[in-house]
């Protein structure tokens, strides 16, 4: 048979099974190697989602690539009791994530299951974790200043609505401190969490400790912690995003924080290799660096009366290294980025935002010349101080021999200050400016 005589055939059973005139073609499994199931006879096509039959029952796998007459699955369950000649069926009828504003307050898993016993969310449209592209000449420009209730990152890393920020810090440095400190200050109208990869015991800890009740009502949870599948961790945090877009689609502001991106790509680069893809840095196949991307541009502004997503995404440096492939390749596809520092946190600086080495490209679009220019002078001196902070503890350095260093030692404990922030403080934007204006006070900055 023709190559295209092939399509045509496969197309026109999809469509006959899809409207019920065909029953779904059923396959076996023929292999089980890892998280990988290999079966034939199916007629599934690449992420459509299948039931594998197991000693206990059913399971859910998804249709990950194909050989010849051979597709290859991977599972969103545990693979234990999978029997060889397991039978496979394509599943025609699965609905996806459902998608209403009966999700806020509500903890789901990557596929839209519910985890909070809570009971079932009703739901008029689904998705299947693709989002509808917006032609990049429609979105809106980032204008409007986004409150994120911090006041370092208010002054001195100013977010727009609609951007897209990268969270760098190696583990245990205060990132997920950083997320909840937002979700109770952002002046955002809508919270989507996607907590992927991480310690299965933070989820409970981020709803109940972090949200709180008055956080919760405005919030959507995804959890796909690391003991899940790398598919599941997958879909977690491409749900988050198809959730977010459901928000923006209604016309609201939406803040989407992804805990993390790095997780998201290292579930990919297990699928990718379990596969047969070749792995290019690191171990990373390709596939992960055109999946960064994809995901990235969902978010973002939208246009029309579509709302905006202004997401933060975590990356995790591995041994703090800011070069790790991820959260290189991360840092080029964002538009500014927050880096949080170990040197910090072990001096019990928090939140441990480096200012020197965090930026927002889209500042300079949302903010005042006055403030940046308050900002930029308080960085010179933040950075003027840090370069000779060895020379000076150890008293070699001399007053009076650089005026600028001089007025930076005099204000780095009023600046420390005013760096730091209680976890359950929550400081605005109008007030972190007006800090701002005292600390470093600028002519003609009466205006803010």
């Amino acid at each position: 048979m023709a190559d295209s005589d092939t399509l045509s055939h496969f197309l026109q059973q999809q469509h006959a099974y899809v409207h019920g005139s065909k029953p779904a073609v059923a396959g076996h499994l023929v292999r089980v190697v890892g998280l990988t199931l290999e079966a034939t006879g199916c007629s599934a096509a690449i992420g459509q989602a299948c039931s594998v039959e197991t000693a206990r029952g059913a399971i859910m796998a998804e249709v990950v690539g194909f050989a010849n007459d051979r597709i290859y699955l991977m599972p969103k369950d545990d693979v234990a009791g999978v029997v060889p000649g397991a039978k496979v069926t394509p599943l025609l009828n699965f609905k996806g994530v459902p998608l209403s504003m009966n999700l806020l307050g509500r903890v789901i898993d990557g596929v839209g299951t519910p985890l909070d016993g809570k009971g079932p969310i009703a739901a008029q449209h689904y998705g299947g974790g693709k989002g509808k592209p917006i032609n990049p000449l429609q979105r809106r420009p980032i204008k409007q200043p986004l409150d994120v209730g911090v006041r370092s990152i208010n002054s001195m890393i100013t977010v727009g609505k609609g951007q897209r920020m990268g969270l760098f810090a190696g583990s245990g440095v205060g990132k997920s401190v950083l997320l909840g400190m937002m979700t109770r200050g952002t002046s955002a109208d809508v919270i989507v969490v996607g907590l992927v990869g991480e310690r299965g015991r933070e989820v409970k800890e981020f709803i109940d400790e972090i949200l709180g009740d008055e956080g919760k009502a405005r919030s959507v949870v995804i959890a796909a912690p690391a003991d899940v599948s790398p598919l599941m961790r997958l879909k977690g945090c491409e749900t988050a995003v198809q959730v977010a877009e459901y928000f923006r689609d209604q016309g609201l502001d939406v803040l989407l924080l992804i805990d993390s991106i790095t997780r998201y790509a290292q579930a990919q680069r297990e699928i990718a290799l379990a596969v047969g893809e070749p792995p290019a840095t690191k171990g990373y196949p390709p596939s992960v660096f055109a999946k960064l991307p994809a995901l990235v541009e969902r978010a973002g502004n939208g246009s029309g009366s579509q709302g905006s997503i202004t997401a933060f995404y975590t990356v995790l440096s591995e041994g703090d290294d800011l070069q790790d492939p991820i959260a290189d390749a991360s840092r080029a596809i964002l538009d500014g980025h927050i880096v949080l520092s170990r040197a910090l946190a072990d001096a019990g600086h928090f939140p441990a935002v480096d200012v020197e080495k965090s930026i927002s490209r889209v500042m300079p679009a949302v903010t005042s010349p006055e403030h940046q220019q308050m900002a930029r002078t308080l960085k010179q001196l933040y950075s003027g101080f840090q370069q000779s902070k060895d020379l000076i503890a150890i008293g070699a350095y001399v007053r009076g021999s650089d005026p600028q260093l001089d007025k930076a030692i005099g204000m780095m404990p009023n600046i420390n200050r005013f760096l730091q922030q209680g976890m359950h403080e929550v400081v605005g934007y109008d007030d972190s400016l007006q800090s701002l204006a005292r600390l470093v006070p600028v002519s003609g900055s009466n205006g803010l």
